[in-house]
């Protein structure tokens, strides 16, 4: 029987195989530091099995146990000038990939930075929301098929940020990932249990772990998470406008009804953007996080 994560306190003893490893950089990356053809849709609050643009499954369950295998080094940003529109494909008018500055290619930046652009500022968007909508995608494994496809989830800043709860069973991602870093366990070393918030008017997921990966479970999700897949599923790639023609550019168009998405939906070309972090020591980890 695996060994219970519940307990968890700074003298919790962890498996062995998990002893003495350092923090990896996905759980770097989802504490705040630095896709594919499959996904997961968190739209109307229900998990939605995606692949090649296509719902193939759906479960209406508030909870779904996965395990993340790799996330994108940085949040990113993304700015669309219009309203939304369901089933509408179009450019992102600004995005950025490492939440810091407009990437190199956007034909109109809104800004030289992202602090200082008035399209982060609360209320430029609806309500007192930012225009400018935050942004991570991760790469997960269902537990039961921890060798089996790799998904892409994006998720919204409404999952990603917050202290959660005090007691630790409810906690958005930044905050989950720092739990788990503070005792020196790798994201990838347990199953996450992902929970809709059914207080949040709109899909909101929180995170705790269930259980420990045992040893032969580990060692594939470590592999899975270095594998091509993975890598694509948490670059960020995003449908481009061949705008002197208004119509898309022949290299996105006939990716663009497929590609993977953050909620509300864009649909991307497969363009990396942002660079996998490399794995880091403990103490270079423990360094950048007293930045």
């Amino acid at each position: 029987m695996s060994t219970a994560i519940t307990m968890f306190n700074p003298g919790a003893q962890l498996p062995a195989h998990l002893q003495g490893r350092d923090v990896d950089a996905t759980t770097k990356a989802l504490s705040g530091g630095v896709g594919g053809g499959r996904r997961i849709s968190i739209k109307g609050a229900v998990f939605r099995m995606i692949v090649d643009g296509k719902q193939v499954a759906e479960n209406e369950d508030r909870a779904m146990n996965v395990v993340i295998v790799n996330a994108a080094p940085y949040v990113n940003r993304q700015f669309y000038a219009g309203a939304y529109q369901e089933g509408a494909v179009e450019s992102p008018t600004c995005y950025s990939s490492n939440s810091k500055t407009p990437d190199k290619d956007i034909e109109v930046p809104q800004s030289v930075s992202c602090d200082g652009c008035k399209q982060n500022i609360a209320g430029s968007g609806q309500g007192e929301s930012r225009a400018c909508r935050y942004q991570q995608r991760l790469a997960v494994v269902l537990e039961g098929e921890i060798d089996g496809p790799i998904y892409q989830l994006a998720l919204p800043a409404t999952s990603l940020f917050g202290k959660g709860e005090p007691n630790n069973v409810k906690m958005p991602l930044q905050a989950y990932a720092k739990y788990l870093a503070t005792n020196g366990t790798p994201i990838a070393g347990v199953v996450t249990e992902m929970r809709f918030d059914t207080a949040s008017a709109t899909p909101k997921l929180t995170f705790k772990p269930t259980r420990f990966l045992e040893a032969d479970e580990f060692a594939i999700a470590e592999t899975q998470g270095d594998s091509a897949d993975a890598n694509r599923a948490i670059a960020l790639s995003v449908f481009k406008q061949d705008t002197a023609k208004g119509k898309p550019a022949p290299a996105a168009a006939a990716a663009a009804a497929a590609a993977p998405a953050a909620e509300p939906t864009v649909a991307p070309k497969a363009k990396p953007v942002a660079p996998v972090a490399p794995k880091k020591t403990a103490a270079e980890v423990v360094a950048e996080w007293d930045d």
